[in-house]
């Protein structure tokens, strides 16, 4: 038994299952995403089983991408949580088979309340089809599972249709990095996004030695600054930067008279630098585009206030 050909094997058929999807796409995706788009409540996600696993995942990414979204499972619905739904608000029901009880047993409650009613489901001649004002195919040919039971291509088409309309949404609502930082604050894209450099560099004690100074001194400062440079200034101004790898190199190419090198003959000059209201997002595409690990961090008169390293801003 070949496990790896087991797991291409998976991946082959649910691909081939999502890139099908395309093909089953009419109007009522258009008119759906319009819908949840001039939607003035809540979109309302309900499903059971593996169906309402996904469904909570796409609630989970509509919210977070500016669609106000949640999950109301079938059961809770039916001992009060219906209650939840208002005059307002779409409902989005997902079930592959479109003929799942529980579901079904909503519709007539949506409906009084005049809900406009979306569904994913695999069969478009289901009851569930039939009763929603807009129905999503992820109709699969084949399960990646080999019996043909457990839902895994279908699954998996679910969630891609989800991402579709989320995607969709963000497009018409014109999202933005920034408007998704504000929905997560407390992650590392959050900070990235809505923090300057300033709100974390590092500003107290910071490795600094004077052009003349020896090679001696400019180790022992990179050593005790651990943050892997040292920083060559002079009257308050920034003359240049000294690297872990200046010293390496230093010591390769000056063997004999490593140790008479003052710090002016092997710092680079105009290191690469940002201000302090520099965004963090903007220093992370910086370090990566000159694959460097710290940055100077300079005021408007372009002096020295800090140094930013990349663990400071999760890379």
């Amino acid at each position: 038994m070949n496990l790896l050909n087991i797991a291409k094997r998976v991946f082959e058929i649910e691909s081939n299952e999502i890139a099908n999807l395309s093909s089953l796409l009419t109007i009522d995706f258009e008119e759906a995403v319009n819908s949840i788009f001039k939607c003035r409540g809540k979109l309302i996600i309900s499903g059971i089983g593996k169906s309402g696993i996904v469904g909570k995942k796409i609630a989970s990414t509509l919210t977070s991408t500016g669609t106000p979204s949640f999950f109301l499972h079938p059961s809770d619905a039916f001992h009060g949580d219906l209650g939840m739904v208002e005059k307002d608000d779409i409902v989005l029901l997902i079930s592959n088979s479109g003929e799942t009880d529980e579901i079904l047993k909503l519709i007539p409650s949506f409906k009084q309340q005049e809900n406009i009613i979306i569904s994913i489901t695999g069969n478009q001649d289901s009851s569930l089809a039939k009763n929603s004002n807009f129905n999503l195919n992820i109709s699969v040919t084949k399960e990646a599972c080999p019996l043909q039971l457990a839902p895994t291509s279908s699954t998996t088409s679910t969630m891609a249709m989800g991402d579709a309309l989320a995607v969709a949404l963000m497009n018409l609502r014109g999202f933005k990095d920034v408007n998704f930082a504000k929905f997560h604050l407390g992650g590392t894209l959050g900070k990235r996004l809505l923090q300057n450099v300033g709100h974390v560099m590092k500003k107290d004690n910071l490795p600094l030695v004077n052009e003349n100074d020896s090679i001696k001194k400019v180790v022992n400062v990179i050593s005790s600054g651990k943050c892997g440079l040292a920083v060559v200034e002079s009257k308050k101004k920034i003359r240049g930067v000294i690297s872990d790898g200046d010293i390496r190199r230093a010591m390769e190419f000056n063997e004999i008279n490593f140790f008479q090198l003052k710090a002016k003959d092997i710092m680079t000059n105009k290191p690469q630098s940002v201000y302090e209201t520099t965004k963090l997002n903007v220093a992370v595409d910086l370090m990566f585009s000159k694959k460097i690990n710290s940055l100077i961090v300079k005021n408007e008169k372009e002096q020295l206030t800090g140094i930013v390293q990349s663990y400071d801003i999760g890379i």
